[in-house]
């Protein structure tokens, strides 16, 4: 067991920070105290806000005062370890940052990194993300990407930008394009595919169904190989494992898909080097929140997907 003792806080809100409820704001100040101590002060009235107390609904404003109450508590270690940025894993991150700037971070994630920790993992891109910048006072994902997926991943480091960038989502007027290796010969008159999807709460496994959410991925085929198909697939709504349940629907699922996938078509590409998912976020467009410019950020495959490419080509 190990104690955690912080110091008390005052922090004056300002325009970056105004909007958010206090409880939220308490939680992401006080990162490795428990969701049930956080609540627990503010009941007891510790918390102040312009030196009067608040419920944890109260909206923050800019200007506000906040008076963070001094806690001291016992935790268990691995609770409270941040991942060290010795490990592989981490230091890799930094090399797989694409842009940054004051407003946000994007990153080229690896396959096999989960977005968060959680789930019996121990941290993902988010929390190496903050052990790799500790000067940052915010970190936020924007959205998320399967943990086997690779590629663009959206980072804000302003509220103002986390804000902005997930009205942009709201709104569908960010574009992502997808590269995606599927199994057989993708028809070119099958531009896009608009199939409802069902998410079995239970396991979490989202199958095509007249009850679902109204789902569109947009399809264009960029190589064809003997038995594959490289397309870019374009998801105009946001359903969890879109991509890859629509493209099991139409019989042509993607390469190692441990869940929607084909083992016929595993062996196949493992002839040529590939055993992950073979779904790369490759290209996004969005306003950024700072300047108002248009962004547009491609994320590079990686070489071991690069080299598979090149053996099939090679192949015939």
């Amino acid at each position: 067991m190990s104690e955690i003792r912080t110091q008390v806080q005052f922090v004056d809100i300002d325009e970056d920070m105004a909007g958010q409820r206090i409880d939220n704001f308490l939680r992401n100040q006080l990162k490795n105290i428990p969701k049930s101590v956080v609540y627990r002060i503010l009941r007891k009235g510790e918390v102040r806000v312009n030196k009067k107390r608040v419920k944890a609904e109260y909206k923050l404003a800019a200007g506000d005062m906040v008076r963070i109450p001094p806690v001291t508590m016992e935790v268990k270690e691995e609770e409270i370890a941040a991942p060290s940025t010795k490990l592989n894993k981490v230091a890799e991150l930094e090399h797989c940052v694409l842009y940054e700037d004051e407003h946000l971070l994007v990153l080229n994630k690896p396959s096999g990194t989960a977005v968060h920790g959680g789930s019996g993992l121990k941290f993902g891109a988010i929390e190496a993300l903050r052990a790799l910048r500790p000067q940052a006072r915010f970190l936020e994902l924007v959205h998320r990407i399967d943990r086997d997926t690779s590629g663009i991943l959206l980072v804000a480091k302003k509220r103002s930008a986390l804000r902005h960038l997930q009205s942009q989502f709201r709104e569908k007027t960010v574009q992502k394009y997808y590269f995606a290796l599927v199994m057989g010969e993708w028809k070119a008159s099958c531009k896009a595919v608009n199939a409802p999807l069902l998410k079995n709460e239970v396991n979490s496994i989202v199958r095509v169904n007249s009850n679902g959410k109204p789902s569109e991925t947009r399809f264009r085929i960029l190589e064809k190989f003997s038995q594959a198909t490289l397309v870019q697939a374009s998801p105009i709504t946001g359903r969890t494992h879109q991509i890859r349940v629509h493209t099991q629907y139409m019989g042509h699922p993607i390469a190692w898909d441990d869940r929607y996938g084909d083992r016929r078509f595993d062996a196949y590409t493992a002839k040529f080097g590939i055993d992950r998912l073979f779904l790369h976020a490759a290209n996004i467009q969005f306003v950024h929140p700072g300047s108002g410019a248009k962004m547009e950020i491609n994320a590079p495959l990686d070489d071991k997907l690069e080299q598979a490419l090149a053996k099939m080509r090679q192949a015939g």
